[in-house]
């Protein structure tokens, strides 16, 4: 019998007994199952994407067999009820402030137990601003585990369409950074805007250019936000080559 790659899903839920959980209501029992884009809500400018979010949560279902519910759901980051999200967004526009002791310590146990954090830069910042925050509170939440930029053969890049870049709203740096722990890349971090790209207006119209590649950069763009959700998914079992015949077939 083939052994089924396992998903950060189910190993969050059977480590999250380790932790203080809140009384959950049987209604949300049936979302359970469901891919739900988590959202970090710190003191800054958190809330920009949205929109995106629950677009690529709508593209994801669309191009993959993951159900979804198309939403993007806050919290904040000492909540015990992120164990529940395998794939936390944690954007922003311009600088934050420090993170508290308990949203340190609750992050690092979430990465600890297999949750995925996408860190994304939505002002395009290097070296200050939402750049420079974001560096500033990884370093104490995995200070094991410094940023590092990816190689082109990391499974992210193959984990359902095939890429060799990594771009967003904007292109400034073509390779994400990530830190790992153990083998597993438990934070992946961008500073292009990636759901920038992605991020759509209640008129159905998308509400950034894209630059500088226009359109085809912005299904790029797409195609690595699925990347990322079926890596926060589904761990790394795709890094072996026996899987690249089905990538291959889904793609097309």
């Amino acid at each position: 019998m083939p052994v089924r790659p396992l998903s950060r899903r189910n190993l969050l839920l059977a480590t999250s007994a380790l932790v203080p959980l809140l009384s959950r209501r049987a209604a949300a029992f049936g979302e359970k199952s469901r891919f739900i884009p988590a959202v970090a809500r710190h003191g800054g400018r958190w809330d920009g994407r949205l929109s995106g979010l629950r677009r690529l949560a709508w593209e994801l279902q669309r191009r993959t067999s993951v159900e979804v519910v198309p939403d993007a759901r806050p919290f904040a980051l000492n909540s015990p009820d992120l164990f529940e999200y395998p794939f936390l967004y944690f954007g922003g526009d311009g600088a934050f402030p420090p993170l508290t002791d308990a949203e340190v310590s609750n992050l690092r146990r979430y990465l600890t137990y297999g949750g995925f954090v996408f860190g994304d830069a939505n002002d395009g910042s290097d070296g200050d601003g939402f750049d420079a925050s974001f560096r500033r509170e990884m370093a104490r939440v995995l200070p094991q585990s410094p940023l590092k930029e990816a190689p082109s053969t990391h499974v992210v890049f193959k984990s359902f369409f095939l890429l060799d870049a990594a771009p967003g709203r904007l292109l400034h740096k073509p390779l994400p950074l990530v830190a790992s722990v153990g083998k597993r890349a438990a934070v992946i971090y961008s500073q292009n805007d990636v759901a920038g790209a992605w991020s759509r207006s209640e008129s159905g119209d998308y509400e950034f250019d894209v630059s500088p590649g226009g359109e085809p950069q912005r299904e790029l763009a797409i195609r690595l936000g699925i990347n990322l959700c079926m890596y926060a998914l589904c761990l790394d079992y795709k890094d072996d080559a026996v899987h690249l015949p089905l990538i291959l077939n889904k793609r097309r």
